[in-house]
């Protein structure tokens, strides 16, 4: 039962820190854009 009951609890924070590093990334490419040099012709 311990076993089980670990296991479900690496899945939970596996799939909480992809969550937060996903949302980080997409922040970044967010930022990435916003601050990008704009070309003028």
């Amino acid at each position: 039962m311990k076993k089980l009951v670990l296991l479900v609890l690496a899945v939970v924070g596996a799939w909480f820190a992809k969550k937060k590093f996903d949302e980080g990334r997409a922040e970044q490419a967010l930022w990435a854009e916003a601050t990008d040099n704009v070309n003028r012709s």
